[in-house]
């Protein structure tokens, strides 16, 4: 009952949130722009906009065919049409000059753009339709019913949705007709294709760019940044009453705040913190802050609130061209497989380095090619990131049961101090869930891992792009404009030297005829981000010995030299014509 009355409230606030704000006047406009403001029109519009919600939701819910279609569809769809009903509302007899009317259905054409022109029913239901899957976006609530409530109970999840969207549909229906009495009084919208009606139709072209765009993301996330409007606070804060509520009906806890959880329980031998000595100890874990992606979860959202209570999270913070970052995937993919049917959740946040990280076909290829099967998150704004106040990849967060961050670890190694943790969280979950599982307590030991030892890589991570190239040894660094390179005759430790023509962007450096690059390393192995949009083979050279060629192609990191040993040696490629982008240079 309480998740009912949520779900009505979180329709009711859904309104408010940033990521909908700037979409109120295409339901206002639509409802007041014409010769006399249409209270018909808006209901059309809203009964669409929330039928339209769900059926988007049980769209995919139910359909595997939307696995993988690409995350921008939806936006490309919504702004599209509103964009388009924004040019007919700017130019009424636009429609009429395009050429392939008369190819396609002449009548079809007309009932579609007259429909809209002369108030037709059928140009407000796909107003309304439009916009559902951006509403649907909008709210935890929502996500908690997709997420959870759908795939327990299909009808349970049908009220509680069918609740939310009649608490977003009144809520809507006031806005608008307040907006409506205003611009009655005011006297401006007699004229169907006059001035006022055009400023409407130019609202709209700019929500839809601002959709297509994502820039109506980035002001939401300004909003949120400034501390306006964040409803979505309230939500989480119910939702959090509510969760202590199922923790309790459910058997999940049967003690309070003060009881302690830790008291020895026949057959267990560990003593836990109760919660009020963890809050002295640890600090709750931020929540998974405006995602830009899910891969391996069916394309459905995923929080970490969601598993408080429930489950033992790994957050493992990741970028998939970083090598410290790849080297710890054997690990994680063995926890995953051993430690999932245990209560153990890994969630990869993937927070790109690179422009090209941010692409989500690149991370998929990635996500595949590394054999990951646990949900990857992208975070291409790096809102988590920064709301764990993280630097570094990887970077892991164990969060138990109650969502506090108990243990966490940056950069490689520790592989058997944070299993440790892991087991200790996950025993911690069953005593509280009073089930009987025997966690395991044997430490992994997963093939082909590559591993580092510490104190004998004496060469940095080297960037090329002027944004970091501070270990250019020659030319000049920081430098944006074109540059013609020489090598010297003699060359210093961990400097890098170019030759040839190359110019410079934020990221990378791009040679523009045949190039070499050279660098005096100490270290076993060497690696390079880098990538060619037409594919170029080099030529790799230890100390003057041709070691082999390397295709470059896709935007990855790729192995240059592999030795047994650590030592010093200088490293040469041979660039035979333009069009490498070199990234980085790491050592291992």
């Amino acid at each position: 009952m309480l998740l009912l009355l949520i779900s009505f409230i979180a329709g009711v606030l859904t309104v408010l949130a940033p990521c909908i704000l700037p979409l109120l006047p295409v339901i206002i406009g639509h409802s007041i722009t014409d010769t006399t403001p249409s209270r018909k029109r808006l209901f059309v519009v809203v009964a669409s906009l929330g039928i339209s919600v769900i059926l988007f939701t049980l769209l995919l819910k139910a359909s595997s065919l939307l696995i993988n279609i690409p995350q921008d569809f939806w936006k490309w769809i919504s702004g599209g049409i509103i964009f388009l009903f924004g040019l007919t509302m700017v130019f009424p007899n636009l429609w009429e000059k395009f050429s392939f009317a008369n190819t396609l259905s002449i009548k079809s054409n007309k009932v579609l753009t007259t429909g809209y022109q002369k108030n037709s029913v059928w140009g407000d239901v796909i107003i309304g339709a439009s916009l559902g899957p951006i509403f649907s976006a909008c709210s935890p609530t929502y996500f908690v019913i997709l997420a959870t409530v759908l795939p327990v109970s299909f009808f349970l999840g049908i009220v509680y949705l069918f609740t939310y969207v009649l608490g977003l549909s009144l809520a809507l229906i006031v806005v608008a007709l307040l907006g409506e009495r205003i611009m009655v009084k005011v006297g401006k919208v007699s004229d169907p294709r006059g001035w006022f009606k055009k400023i409407f139709g130019v609202i709209f072209i700019l929500v839809a760019i601002a959709i297509i765009s994502g820039y109506d993301k980035k002001l939401q996330i300004s909003l949120l940044d400034a501390g306006f409007l964040d409803v979505t606070k309230i939500e989480q804060k119910l939702l959090e009453k509510n969760d202590k509520k199922d923790m309790i009906t459910n058997g999940a806890s049967s003690v309070d705040e003060n009881t302690e959880v830790g008291d020895k329980i026949e057959g267990n031998e560990e003593l836990f913190l109760n919660i009020k000595e963890k809050s002295k100890k640890f600090i709750l874990a931020p929540d998974i802050s405006t995602p830009d992606g899910f891969i391996n979860t069916n394309n459905l959202p995923i929080t970490i609130s969601e598993f408080k209570g429930k489950k033992v999270v790994l957050l493992d913070i990741w970028t998939y061209s970083c090598i410290n970052c790849q080297r710890t995937i054997p690990y994680l993919n063995e926890w995953h497989k051993e430690y999932e049917d245990e209560g153990l959740v890994i969630i990869g946040l993937h927070t790109p380095e690179f422009s090209f990280e941010k692409v989500q076909r690149n991370v998929e290829k990635a996500v595949k090619d590394f054999g990951i099967k646990y949900p990857v998150v992208l975070d291409n704004d790096f809102s988590t990131w920064n709301a764990y106040k993280n630097q570094y990849w990887p970077r892991k967060y164990l969060i138990d049961i109650d969502g506090y961050i108990v243990y966490d670890h940056a950069g490689e190694g520790q592989y058997k101090e944070t299993e440790v943790a892991i087991q200790k969280a996950l025993r911690e979950r069953a005593d509280r869930l009073g089930m009987n599982i025997e966690v395991s307590s044997n430490i992994s030991k997963p093939e082909n891992v590559v591993s580092v030892e510490s104190g004998k890589v004496k060469s940095p991570e080297v960037y090329f792009g002027w944004a970091r190239n501070e270990f250019l040894g020659n030319g000049v660094a920081s430098a944006r404009e074109e540059q013609v390179f020489y090598l010297p005759e003699s060359i210093s430790p961990n400097k890098l030297y170019l030759e040839g023509i190359w110019s410079f962007s934020y990221e990378y450096a791009e040679n523009e005829n045949t190039a070499s690059i050279v660098f005096k390393y100490e270290a076993k192995n060497v690696y390079i981000t880098a990538g060619s949009a037409g594919g170029v083979e080099i030529e790799i050279y230890k100390d003057d010995v041709f070691v082999k060629k390397v295709t470059i192609k896709d935007e990855t990191l790729y192995t240059l030299i592999q030795d047994a040993d650590y030592g010093k040696h200088v490293l040469r490629i041979v660039v035979p014509k333009a069009g490498l982008q070199a990234f980085t240079f790491t050592f291992g």
